[in-house]
């Protein structure tokens, strides 16, 4: 099945393409290498639309090919809506950024008090996630939903940290639902969707949806369908949408303009969240705020259900990119890089080099500690923060993903920072079947207080 699988995207077909170029041979190479059906790309500067094509399947059962049309899930690139949504609601007087959550939300933890809209929007409420919790095979209202996520541990203050937090997307949704006076999808048809001549919809697999791509998960070392999850949970704020390469277009050249948010809200969604301590979070409302070699780079990635999303918008450049991909096993985010590379070369440097180890002995435990992640386990040395993090199921996904990547070749240190807090390093892992970068940060008592890693 695997090499079926393989053969059959190396002969994807590349919609509307008489023959590859250097990109297109890269993004194919990163779809076979990556075990990724199906992508749709769209590249736009300067307001013109430079490359909009479909590469491999949608649906791999009937060889349907993408095109521009095909749509996709969202993942959580659906929290922009959301949030701007959020301050649609603001501007009608409905609700302020500053209020409690307990003033929309009644019944939840006496704990979330401090907690306001702003700091639900921003990812600092401190609320973690309860995936190890959920059933995602039961339909939940929302009350329901709301009083499993109370019992979900806080990890600190409103405001005196950033930690990614689905949860506080979910209340959002609510709380739209609730000021709104109808289900926050509505809204954002009548608000967002429809004004901008988007396709975009909640997730309704029951409805007749054209264009449909099917979803896929690497399992095993060959393709499955998507797991199934019951309706509800794919109607979540947190990103449930159906949508296509063309609509995210639509929505990034509406935030360059007053159309849906004005001046003040879209500054506001692009400026960095100031913490309690006065440092700054790198999230706005509903988006990544980042520098790229001193460029403006707002962007945010999507994953769920056999889908990757990836909306980058280099707004210095006005260069956007959208990726849309159907595999579970897909890193749009290289996707987009490769294409925004293709264009401003400028904004991407080579590969660094490898640096001096002088500390070998914390080289050592990282080596040890990716190496309990490729059995499953915990790595030892965790602080307490982040050793919530590496719960069962994140320990699982982490497992099967370096399974794929094979036996390890090398380790080779690329930088190391000494601060108040702790030393910060960067790391290249080299494996027969991919390179990952791996950033650890170790705080003032020698424990791991990061540990990140994705492909480089």
């Amino acid at each position: 099945m695997r090499f079926a699988c393989l053969a059959l995207l190396s002969t994807a077909l590349l919609s509307g393409a008489a023959h590859a170029d250097s990109l297109d041979d890269a993004i194919l190479k990163e779809m076979k290498h990556r075990h990724i059906p199906g992508v749709s790309l769209l590249v736009m500067k300067d307001g013109k639309v430079l490359r909009e094509k479909g590469y491999g399947y949608a649906n791999l059962e009937h060889k349907v090919p993408v095109k521009p049309e095909t749509v996709f899930q969202s993942g959580s690139i659906g929290k922009s809506f959301t949030a701007a949504l959020i301050l649609l609601l603001e501007r009608d007087g409905k609700l302020s950024l500053d209020d409690p959550i307990s003033r929309h939300l009644p019944n939840i933890p006496s704990s979330w008090d401090k907690i306001t809209i702003r700091h639900l929007l921003t990812h600092t409420s401190g609320l973690g996630d309860p995936y190890n919790m959920i059933d995602f095979r039961k339909d939940y209202s929302d009350e329901e939903l709301i009083a499993l996520e109370s019992k979900v541990t806080q990890r600190f203050a409103p405001g005196e940290k950033w930690a990614y937090s689905n949860t506080g997307y979910h209340l959002l949704g609510f709380i739209a639902n609730r000021v709104g006076g109808k289900f926050y999808g509505e809204q954002l048809r009548e608000r967002i969707f429809e004004p901008l001549g988007m396709g975009t919809r909640i997730i309704n697999e029951a409805d007749i949806v054209p264009n449909r791509a099917a979803g896929y998960e690497w399992k095993g070392g060959v393709l499955k369908n998507q797991s199934w999850v019951a309706p509800r949970l794919n109607t979540t704020a947190d990103g449930s949408l159906y949508l296509t390469a063309r609509d995210l277009l639509r929505w990034d050249q509406a935030l360059y303009g007053d159309k849906i948010l004005d001046a003040r809200q879209r500054e506001a969604s692009f400026t960095q969240a100031t913490l309690n301590d006065g440092s700054k979070a790198r999230y706005g409302y509903g988006w990544f705020v980042e520098t790229t070699k001193g460029r403006r780079h707002i962007q945010h990635g999507g994953a769920w259900q056999g889908f990757r999303s990836q909306l980058c918008r280099y707004v210095d450049d006005k260069l956007t990119v959208v990726v849309l991909a159907n595999s579970d096993a897909a890193n749009p985010f290289k996707i987009a890089s490769l294409a925004a590379a293709h264009y401003v070369p400028a904004l991407f440097d080579a590969p660094p080099k490898p640096i001096a180890d002088r500390d070998p002995a914390t080289t050592e435990r990282v080596r040890a500690a990716m190496a309990s992640l490729a059995e499953g386990k915990q790595p030892e040395g965790l602080n307490t923060e982040l050793a919530a993090r590496f719960e069962p199921g994140m320990l699982a996904f982490m497992k099967n993903a370096l399974g794929e990547a094979g036996k390890l070749r090398s380790v080779a240190l690329l930088s190391r920072e000494e601060g108040d807090g702790g030393a910060r390093m960067r790391y290249r892992f080299s494996y027969d079947n991919d390179t990952l970068r791996v950033s650890v940060a170790l705080d003032g008592k020698g424990n791991f207080s990061r540990f990140d890693l994705g492909p480089e």
